[in-house]
Order: C-alpha cells, then sequence, then structure tokens
C-alpha cells in the first residue's frame, strides 16, 4: 500500500488521464505528489529524464505521459508516434529502476489487442495476431512498455504493473476538430451544429460498430487501487464490460447535448473495427467495478467542455 506521504510522480499530468490520477489521488488523501510540465521535462530526453529521477527520487510511478490522437493523427504521423512513445516510456521506466521507484504503472491502450481478438478481449490474447494497421505504431510502443515492466520483474524482481483502458471520456479530453476520437468529437459536433441551428448532422459509416466507453475517474480510481492491490506479469484491462453501438452513441450525446435535428448516416465512409469490447473480469476478481454511467459521465463531459476555454483551438 502507497503511505498518504510516500513521493508519487505522475507523468503526464496535465493530459486527460494524469489529470484525473492527480485528482483521485488528492481525493484520497495523497499528500505528497510531484508532476512537471512538458517544458520543465521533456521525456523523451534520457539525460533530462535521469537527471530528474537521480533528483526527485520518487517512491511511486504513474505513467500516464504518451503522445496521443485518433486514427488520422496515428495514420499520418507514425514515425513520430512510435518514437515519442517509445523514448518516454523507456526513459520513465529504466530511470525509475535505477533510482529505487518502489512501483510504477504504465498506462497502455486497448489497441495493443490484436485486430481480430475474440470478443471480449482478454489480457492473454496480447500478441497472439497481428494488430489493427492504423494505429500499428502506437500499439507497438505501448506493448514495448508493457512488455519493459514485465521483463524487469522478471530479471530484477521489481513490482511494475501495467492496465490497459478501454475508451476513455471526461474532463480535459481532447475536442480538436480532426485530432479528437469519437465520443469528444461527437459533443463538439451536435454542440457547433445546435448553435448553428443546422437541421441535420452527419456521421460516418452506418452507425453499427459496437464500442465501450469509460469514464476517466472511474479509470484513475482503478489505477489506485491497482498501485494498492494487484501485483503481476500480466496486464489489467480497465473498461466497464458493457457496450453500445455508434449509433446508440451518437443519440445518446445529442440528448444530452440538446441537439434536436436529424441524424445522417454516410455509408460510403468507413466503421472501423466491427467490435472492441474488453473482459473486465480481471478486475472485477480483485474487487473493482466502475460507477459512471455512460448517459451522467456524456453530462459531465459536456459541462467540461462548455467550461473549457482551450477547446476552440485544440
Amino acid at each position: 500500500m502507497m503511505e498518504k506521504d510516500a513521493k508519487i510522480y505522475v507523468a503526464g499530468h496535465r493530459g486527460m488521464v494524469g489529470s484525473a490520477i492527480v485528482r483521485e489521488l488528492e481525493r484520497q488523501g495523497y499528500t505528497n505528489i510531484i508532476t512537471r510540465t512538458h517544458s520543465e521535462l521533456d521525456l523523451c530526453r534520457q539525460d533530462q529524464v535521469e537527471a530528474f529521477f537521480a533528483k526527485e527520487r520518487p517512491e511511486y510511478v504513474f505513467l500516464a505521459a504518451a503522445k496521443v490522437g485518433g486514427i488520422i493523427a496515428n495514420q499520418s504521423a507514425l514515425a513520430d508516434f512510435m518514437y515519442d512513445n517509445m523514448m518516454l516510456e523507456m526513459n520513465v521506466i529504466h530511470s525509475a529502476w535505477k533510482n529505487g521507484c518502489k512501483k510504477l504503472e504504465f498506462l497502455g491502450s486497448s489497441c495493443i489487442y490484436p485486430r481480430m481478438a475474440p470478443q471480449p478481449m482478454r489480457e492473454d490474447c496480447l500478441l497472439t495476431s497481428e494488430l489493427e494497421k492504423t494505429n500499428e505504431a502506437y500499439a507497438l510502443a505501448k506493448i514495448s512498455g508493457l512488455k519493459y515492466c514485465e521483463y524487469l520483474n522478471k530479471q530484477y524482481g521489481t513490482d511494475y504493473i501495467s492496465v490497459m483502458p478501454t475508451n476513455l471520456y471526461g474532463p480535459n479530453d481532447n475536442y480538436h476538430p480532426t485530432h479528437s476520437h469519437v465520443l469528444p468529437a461527437l459533443i463538439r459536433r451536435f454542440h457547433e451544429a445546435k448553435e448553428q441551428g443546422l437541421s441535420y448532422v452527419t456521421c460516418w459509416g452506418d452507425g453499427s460498430p459496437l464500442r465501450e466507453f469509460l469514464y476517466v475517474d472511474d479509470l484513475a480510481n482503478l489505477c489506485v487501487f491497482l498501485m494498492n492491490n494487484y501485483s503481476g506479469e500480466e496486464t489489467v484491462n480497465a473498461g466497464t464490460g458493457k457496450e453500445l453501438t455508434i449509433k446508440e452513441l451518437t443519440e445518446l450525446v445529442a440528448k444530452v447535448v440538446g441537439y434536436t435535428g436529424e441524424i445522417r448516416w454516410d455509408t460510403t465512409k468507413p466503421n472501423g473495427t466491427p467490435r472492441k469490447l474488453l473482459d473486465v473480469s480481471k478486475s472485477a476478481a480483485l474487487g473493482w467495478t466502475y460507477k459512471t454511467e455512460l448517459e451522467d459521465g456524456i453530462r459531465l463531459a459536456y459541462e467540461d467542455f462548455l467550461n473549457n476555454p482551450m477547446r476552440a483551438e485544440r
């Protein structure tokens, strides 16, 4: 168990996941949380990371820093996604180990699982068949971070764990018109359609793919729970175990935002993977379950969007 005054470093504290972990730690009474902005510490620079860890020597590390983006961003910058993610995770994990970090938790992504993985996806399906090509670079980097933690445990007896979240949403999400994920993109589109009085909104595909969504504060709660209650080689899936169609999601977002126009589907556009659901029986067996239902979470996310001064620029 992490002591309440233990020195805890949250890497990526300005991102959606990192900021949620900081909020959760503070809510649970942890008092010695250290953070660095990108301008203070570039995690891709090995010399800077080594100097930071040698000076601060955090006892616990949540590695939530990553270069992230939607399908368009992933496809157009494959090399950047691979380099930045590989460098920052290797630097942080290696320096944590070198400087006696008691426990590290690595945040991955469900895109690490094979494209045609059996559904719902279990933790042990990792590396059983090929990856989805559109985010292969990101997935390979995340698999490498997860495996490096596993290999350190095997070779040096460390207690480094990893968690793989499903699709996330919530406060501090990215609402960029082209570089955001499906749920924040829908929030923005329906909000703008409502403001502009548009009679219809067109969405890609036919709305049939099934997706799972986890509110980011629930993920943060699981991250702290695992840090205190889990040790093991295998990663732990983070999700709700529930899914809905993109069409149902779209209608739900329109309802929360208050958009009453028509929703049209452009079936000449791709659907993406037909189904992506995580098997969450492992976290359930450890005694954890999610708390925020999707409609409540979307309402909270929309409130955050309305109060987010950066939303127009991001």
